[in-house]
């Protein structure tokens, strides 16, 4: 039964994907196709595949189709490299009337072989796009004959964006990073060590999470794929435990990885306090039931006191800064949404942490576990929602009086449309938000936003 308040503007259909806590009893259910006529804000399986394949910064990225789908996607990831940038360069094939015509194999050939021999990278991943697979090009025969001629791993992307949503490209790009993972053993690998999976290294996050591991005494064998590299990801097969930032793009390489390698793995999040805290006690407690091992530097002292100590020193330092933004933002009322159900459940945290109430909490690619996990911390009153839409982000704006949004690229019309505040969670940003000095960014970007004195000359 609909709630002429709440569903009235909205798509048969969508009712089991909006909940209202406090109101509904059902599960909302997530994880489910979008709904014909909805503008769903969900991207395309190609784009999927080339943001969680693109941070590798010595390979080759070759989109193979026309220019627009290059072009939509370049440096669509705000992802830092310490050293290559090849990644930065947005390849493509061009693809034009009579290559549609009579096939683009020829070219895709020509072009592959130009860009290795100019560039040198470590590998070349090729993404196929919608028209590749309508006409039928045999890309991965291509490939098959570039990587005999150039001796490095060229790998067919197939990632057409019909197929499915952004979640199905993930699956395509894990595929993609699981044929070069266990074939390098050249790496030197402590026995307490990690690979981080789902981390892209916007504005360098990567690098703050970096040094509170090396304060803890544990490697990270590869980070996948923020500031990647290849020869990292072929060796990742050799690291203790991977831990998974970015469920929704990267649980399905880590459940290979367990499968084919024996590699445990956990789910954490680096935002706010709460989860980032959380993340090191994790890690530490599974690494120190490693037991010391014969001859490691790391045998007789504890992670999980390093873990604490960390800790302890950044939230000695964190906790009084944040007090006078939670002072100032008492009263506030924020809408969430975001790709993934992992950074929205943090986002909500955080939030509570500085003052700002949460009365609108969504998702691209959550499923039903994970809403259940959102429904759990937030108030009453809270609107969650799956997979949503501009009409109805904007009416669950006006009816719950909320005067901050935080989302992505297309969220932010909605909320400057609308006259209220808007803070990019997505990942293109340029600031850094995890860990605990990213808490300390996102307060104070947080109050900025709120407390803009452009909201004078705004009559909402």
């Amino acid at each position: 039964m609909r709630d002429s308040a709440t569903m009235s503007n909205f798509l048969e259909g969508r009712d089991a994907q909006i909940v209202t806590k406090g109101k509904d009893t059902r599960e909302l259910a997530g994880g489910r196709p979008s709904i014909p006529g909805s503008v769903s804000q969900r991207a395309c399986v190609f784009c999927g595949s080339r943001v969680v394949l693109y941070p590798i910064a010595d390979a080759l990225h070759l989109v193979h189709g026309p220019i627009g789908c290059a072009a939509y996607t370049w440096d669509i990831r705000g992802a830092m490299s310490s050293g290559p940038e090849l990644h930065r360069n947005s390849f493509s094939t061009d693809l034009r009337e009579k290559h549609i015509v009579f096939g683009g194999e020829k070219k895709l050939f020509q072009v592959l072989d130009s860009l290795i021999d100019k560039y040198k990278p470590e590998a070349a991943f090729v993404y196929s796009t919608c028209i590749v697979g309508v006409i039928g090009d045999d890309v991965e025969s291509v490939c098959r004959q570039m990587e005999k001629r150039k001796g490095i791993p060229v790998i067919p992307v197939q990632s057409e964006g019909f197929q499915g949503t952004k979640k199905d490209g993930y699956k395509i790009a894990c595929d993609a990073m699981a044929s070069l993972v266990g074939t390098d053993d050249s790496k030197e690998v402590s026995p307490y060590s990690i690979n981080i999976l789902g981390d892209f290294n916007l504005a360098g996050e990567l690098w703050i999470l970096q040094e509170y591991y090396r304060r803890m005494g544990v490697q990270i064998v590869a980070s996948i794929t923020g500031d990647g590299r290849v020869r990292d990801i072929r060796n990742a097969h050799r690291a203790s435990l991977n831990v998974v930032q970015c469920s929704g793009s990267m649980l399905h390489l880590a459940k290979w990885m367990k499968e084919k390698f024996g590699i445990p793995f956990i789910k954490v999040s680096y935002f706010g306090i709460e989860d980032m805290s959380d993340a090191l006690y994790e890690v530490a407690k599974i690494l120190d039931s490693r037991g010391p091992q014969t001859g490691d530097s790391r045998a007789g002292h504890g992670l999980f006191e390093a873990a604490t100590e960390i800790v302890r020193s950044e939230l000695t330092r964190l906790l009084p800064a944040l007090e006078p933004y939670k002072r100032a933002l008492q009263g506030n009322k924020a809408a969430i949404y975001v790709g993934g159900a992992f950074k929205a459940i943090s986002l909500v945290k955080a939030l509570r942490l500085i003052g700002v109430k949460t009365v609108i909490a969504g998702t691209q690619t959550g499923n039903t576990e994970d809403y259940r996990l959102l429904k759990e911390i937030c108030d009453d009153g809270c609107i969650l929602v799956d997979d949503s839409n501009p009409v109805e982000l904007s009416e669950f704006v006006k009816q719950t009086g909320a005067n901050l949004f935080i989302g992505g690229v297309k969220e932010r019309p909605i909320a400057y449309k609308l006259g209220i505040g808007f803070c990019d969670h997505n990942h293109e940003r340029k600031l850094a938000l995890a860990g605990y000095e990213g808490m300390l960014n996102f307060a104070k970007e947080v109050y900025e936003t709120v407390k803009s004195p452009v909201w004078d000359f705004i009559k909402r």
